[in-house]
């Protein structure tokens, strides 16, 4: 009886927490496919597994995320229906997986932002968030390669947990924050550590922007597919070494904070992407500094919602 009571107890809290009740792990993708004109909408079935194609399901649906997302609940329903459905999935080796989000109005991004990254630089804990940003230009999929920039000797990787933003707002209140987020997905947010460090006036912008600096993917995971988003575990491999591992528990500022805080500033739009900050293990922090060369191969995962593959070339 106790049991049940706290199982109670645990689902009335989490449906206060979400607005939607739990689907089964909405994944949501933008694919390609050679029999395919253009880029389509389509769900992830299980992470790793093949592809439910939207548009077939429903024709009138957009075929990209932004316009799904501009849509609201009308088009995230229909994705519900289509979930339920015993639908063929086209297998993973037919498609093409994209960035689940292609050109947003925005890629907003958080320095410093786990705890144990800022005891690896023995720096304090930032008492406000630290933004910066990325061009929309440098997303590039999951499986895409990154290519080092000639201008760059200093390239480096980092993980993290991005934040795909559903419904637009400004100066959103942290209680109402999640309202306002679609789900989530993995980022390496690439960085050239000269640029962003010694060049440009240490201003942070251009050496975390080139192009193909910013693989997302591979699915836009909704958020009421996911426990607890702020306790996954999020790890780093580059060739097969594992260079980052740490938990999404050591986040200063959490979503709800963050999207608050950059709302102040500037209005939020469906398909913005918020990346939130990496954990202790990058390069440009070891003894001696380690930084990305041609042929390697860097594998970004966090827990339920997958992982991102990218060849640097």
């Amino acid at each position: 009886m106790l049991v049940s009571c706290r199982r109670l107890l645990t689902a009335l809290l989490q449906a206060q927490k979400w607005p939607f009740q739990p689907s089964r792990n909405m994944r949501l993708v933008q694919f390609q496919a050679p029999h395919l004109m253009g880029p389509h909408l389509g769900l992830e079935s299980g992470s790793g597994g093949g592809v439910i194609n939207l548009n077939a399901f429903d024709p009138t649906l957009p075929k990209t995320m932004v316009e799904f997302l501009e849509q609201g609940e009308a088009t995230l329903s229909v994705a519900r229906r289509a979930l339920a459905a015993q639908l063929p999935v086209l297998p993973r080796s037919e498609v093409t997986f994209l960035a689940p989000v292609t050109r947003p109005d925005k890629v907003v991004c958080v320095g410093m932002n786990y705890v144990d990254h800022c005891k690896e630089q023995n720096v304090p804990v930032p008492k406000e968030p630290i933004i910066f940003s990325k061009f929309a230009s440098s997303i590039v999929g999951p499986y895409d390669e990154v290519i080092l920039p000639p201008l760059s000797q200093e390239v480096d990787w980092e993980v993290e947990l991005a934040v795909i933003i559903g419904r637009k707002g400004k100066h959103i209140k942290a209680t109402d924050a999640m309202a306002h987020v679609a789900g989530f997905t993995v980022a390496h947010d690439v960085s050239a550590r000269d640029w962003q460090m010694r060049r440009n006036g240490k201003q942070w912008l251009l050496g975390k922007t080139f192009d193909t600096f910013c693989p997302l993917g591979p699915a836009l995971v909704t958020k009421d597919s996911i426990a607890d988003p702020h306790n996954l575990k999020i790890c780093c491999r580059v060739n097969g070494e594992v260079v980052q591992s740490s938990n999404t528990n050591q986040m200063v500022f959490k979503t709800e904070e963050l999207i608050a805080w950059v709302s102040q500033f500037v209005t939020l739009y469906p398909g913005d992407v918020i990346l939130t900050g990496t954990p202790p293990g990058v390069g440009v922090f070891r003894k001696p500094p380690v930084f990305l060369k041609k042929g390697d191969e860097v594998q970004c995962e966090i827990e339920e919602l997958g992982v991102i593959i990218n060849k640097v070339v």
